[in-house]
């Protein structure tokens, strides 16, 4: 291996699709295609990637909608815990 020869793995392809970086999944998933070409399990995992792409934009509003609902509550936790203040203050 060459100092200029980068090491992927099948973990770091599927590491990256978990946390939905799924265009560096795929380029590790091609690379190691290019390297193996008879591998089917890498076939079907870039296969799959491309299936989870179709559903990609439901799966990305729902973490949003959560963190917009924390926020919400947040907001109103701090809202209350001022108005304490205030009538403490006055």
């Amino acid at each position: 291996m060459t100092a200029d020869e980068t090491f992927y793995t099948v973990t770091m392809a599927r590491v990256h699709a978990q946390q939905g970086n799924l265009d560096e999944a795929r380029r590790i998933y091609r690379h190691l295609l290019d390297k193996e070409p008879d591998r089917k399990d890498l076939v079907a995992a870039l296969e799959a990637l491309g299936t989870r792409e179709q559903h990609r934009g439901s799966d990305t509003l729902l973490p949003l909608f959560r963190e917009w609902l924390d926020l919400i509550f947040r907001y109103n936790k701090l809202k209350k815990l001022k108005k304490i203040q205030q009538m403490d203050e006055g």
